[in-house]
């Protein structure tokens, strides 16, 4: 194939996985209310799952800590077209996180003719994988990085005087961004297959920058949770785990090749 007619092939990939993400968004927007209230303000509510969840742990540990305070935070809307807006977003970003798996196949399926029969021996499964890895992080942020982010700034106070009013795209945006952007870091282990594959890395190069890897990954975890220590080290922790898995990938990769 030529250069423009991979672009065409490219194009014909980007459209259906558009389109599979705009079938996902009709659907989500059909039930656009509950989703909203049930999911997207669902770490806001006291009765949030992992609020009991996490009291039940610290009780069974004996650390007080672990049962949150009351979620005082109100939110308002600012703009006329504000909350419809909202639901695009919403259904949008739904849509996406339904249609991941099949948008990684298009992806999959445009990449898949230009690589080695023995690439692709060692690349089975990897649609799976990478969408099950997708999920996994997609619901870790969900129940454990977002509720106590939400809590923590929702409690946060310079003054008994000042509420916490917060604007609802504000909010959505906090949400969103935590969950999809945790669901890109837990793909490491698949890029470091990848990129050992090619030989951009090795695990002996890993195992070398691990004591960076912590200080980078500890840098990721206090930038996208609140400032106190407990939220960072649990962030951080399936991090490192993520890290060692991928080291251990690269050696099975090295081994395989």
């Amino acid at each position: 194939m030529g250069f423009l007619d991979h672009l065409e092939d490219l194009r014909w990939h980007i459209i259906r996985s558009f389109l599979a993400v705009v079938i996902g968004a009709i659907a989500a927007f059909c039930k656009i209310e509950w989703i909203f209230d049930t999911i997207i303000l669902g770490p806001a509510h006291d009765s949030f799952i992992s609020y009991k969840w996490f009291c039940n742990l610290g009780k069974f540990l004996h650390i007080n800590s672990f049962c949150l305070d009351k979620v005082n935070m109100s939110f308002q809307n600012t703009a006329v077209a504000g909350q419809f807006m909202m639901s695009m977003s919403v259904s949008l970003m739904v849509g996406f996180v339904c249609a991941f798996p099949y948008i990684f196949w298009e992806f999959w399926r445009f990449v898949k003719p230009a690589l080695k029969e023995s690439e692709l021996k060692h690349a089975r499964g990897i649609v799976f994988w990478c969408s099950s890895l997708f999920f996994l992080g997609v619901v870790f942020s969900y129940y454990i990085v977002v509720p106590y982010t939400i809590n923590f700034f929702g409690n946060y106070r310079l003054s008994p005087l000042i509420p916490n009013i917060v604007k609802m795209d504000d909010y959505y945006d906090t949400v969103s961004t935590l969950v999809i952007a945790m669901g890109a870091v837990f793909e490491l282990p698949v890029i470091v297959f990848f990129l050992t594959r090619i030989g951009l890395i090795t695990p002996a190069f890993l195992r070398k920058q691990r004591r960076m890897a912590v200080l980078v990954l500890f840098i990721i975890a206090e930038i996208i949770t609140p400032p106190d220590l407990f939220s960072c080290f649990l962030v951080f922790i399936p991090l490192y785990i993520l890290f060692e898995v991928s080291v251990a990938i690269s050696d099975r990769a090295t081994k395989k090749g």
